[in-house]
This record gives C-alpha cells, sequence and structure tokens, in this order.
C-alpha cells in the first residue's frame, strides 16, 4: 500500500463514507498506531488504523486479492444492511472490499482486496484498464447495432425530473457471438453501462456474465467460489498496472 489520505482510506475499506471519516477524525476517535489522528493525515504503509473495534493495516498485513464468481442476486457493498452484501457472502477471515461494482442482477468476475492503492489504480477511469463481458438480449444483434455499440452511445439517467448520468461511453469492441449473444469489452465503469448502451439502442439485456478484469479470467470457476490471485496473475497486473495514476 502506498501512502493515503486518512478519510479515504477509510472510505475504500468500506468502513464509512469519507464525510464520515474527517467527522469520526475531528472527534477523536480514529487511532493511527494507538495515536488520534489529525484532519488531513496520510496513512503509510504498514501503519495500523483503528476506528472503534475495526482495526486495518499493520505491518503483518499480507495483500489479499481475490477473484470472486458473483452469482445473480449478490450486491457489491460492503454495508452490512444488505443481506445479500459481498463480503459477508464471501466470507473471508480478513476485511476485504470488491474494486468497483457488478450490478445486482449480472454475474461473473468480482476482485475483492484489502489494498487501497490497489483499488486506486485500477479504478481510476483515465487509466482505461479493459473488463470484458458476455451479454446476451431480448432480440437479433444486427450489424447496425454493434457498429452504434462499438463507436459510442449517449446514455442518461434521469430522476424525478433530474440528470444523474449524460455521457457518451467510449469507443469499444464488439463481438457478435450467437443470434441475440456478443461480447464486449469496455474501458470505462459508468453505473450499469451496458445495459443503458442497449436500452438506449432499443434493446433489453437478459443476460450479462463478466468474464474478464485486465489479465484476470473467470475461466474454469463456478458461481459462489472464489480464488486467490497466483503470483503469476499478480506478476502480470503489477506489470499492466505500473504507470497507472493512484
Amino acid at each position: 500500500m502506498e501512502e493515503i489520505r486518512l478519510n479515504k482510506y477509510l472510505s475504500e475499506a468500506g468502513v464509512c463514507s469519507r464525510r464520515e471519516a474527517d467527522r469520526l477524525i475531528e472527534a477523536g476517535k480514529v487511532l493511527i498506531d494507538g495515536v488520534p489522528a489529525k484532519m488531513g493525515q496520510r496513512v503509510q504503509p504498514g501503519q495500523k488504523v483503528q476506528v472503534g473495534d475495526t482495526i486495518l493495516g499493520g505491518e503483518k498485513e499480507e495483500q489479499i486479492l481475490l477473484a470472486v464468481y458473483k452469482p445473480p442476486g449478490v450486491i457489491c457493498t460492503t454495508d452490512k444492511r444488505e443481506k445479500r452484501n459481498i463480503v459477508d457472502y464471501v466470507g473471508y477471515p480478513t476485511r476485504i472490499y470488491p474494486i468497483g461494482r457488478l450490478d445486482k442482477d449480472s454475474e461473473g468476475l468480482i476482485l475483492m482486496t484489502n489494498d487501497g492503492s490497489l483499488v486506486n489504480r485500477m479504478m481510476r477511469s483515465t487509466n482505461h484498464h479493459e473488463k470484458e463481458y458476455l451479454v446476451r438480449v431480448n432480440k437479433p444483434v444486427t450489424d447496425a447495432f454493434l457498429q452504434k455499440m462499438a463507436s459510442g452511445v449517449r446514455i442518461r439517467k434521469v430522476e424525478k425530473g433530474e440528470v444523474l448520468l449524460d455521457a457518451m461511453t467510449r469507443p469499444c469492441e464488439m463481438e457478435k457471438l450467437g443470434k441475440c449473444s456478443f461480447r464486449i469489452v469496455l474501458t470505462q465503469g459508468l453505473n450499469r453501462q451496458i445495459r443503458r448502451m442497449c436500452e438506449t439502442l432499443g434493446y433489453h439485456v437478459e443476460h450479462l456474465k463478466r468474464i474478464r478484469v485486465l489479465n484476470i479470467e473467470l475461466k474454469g470457476m463456478k458461481p459462489g467460489t472464489w480464488r486467490k490471485i497466483s503470483e503469476r496473475e499478480m506478476a502480470e497486473l503489477q506489470e499492466l498496472l505500473k504507470d497507472s495514476k493512484n
């Protein structure tokens, strides 16, 4: 782990929001190596951070990176109020949290870690990291649909008259697999992006599975299982991330 602002560290570890972290720090309820933390303080590698009974970090903390096959219905959140949150579902003995999201109705690969620096480098949109999906829709995939998806689609989300999302998707790789199915490789992660792209073009997603994130693949895994990333995969991943901004 590289040094990181304390409020960001607590937020990415799923302890609380940045705003709540600032409130706890100001109230003297956050300790770094046993000493009350200060506003704006940064966490150094190996330091132990404590908030109530929750302890993060420490010299002996091992970097953990898991590949998890999330089945439909499991929610990619650390919020314990959600009965089917992915943290409880995996039940790993050390505190870990998901890198990004995979919506509730979708299945496939989600990575989980205890390393905030790794999360930053993998999640920053400017780093253009690849994620690959297999998708089935409700009607035949046409050449025009493939071309429009590949060149970029303007997607919008409006609730109660307020525009929450208005973005043009990046060009992406598309391949027709069957009459109503295709493979897509994205380099961005907008909320429910593939579903919104398809809806904009008059299609409805019936099944969506993520099969790859960068060099980590779902291959050979069954729904509900997880595995540790191999040393070879980690070395390849670090090479892919070496120029990524934190």
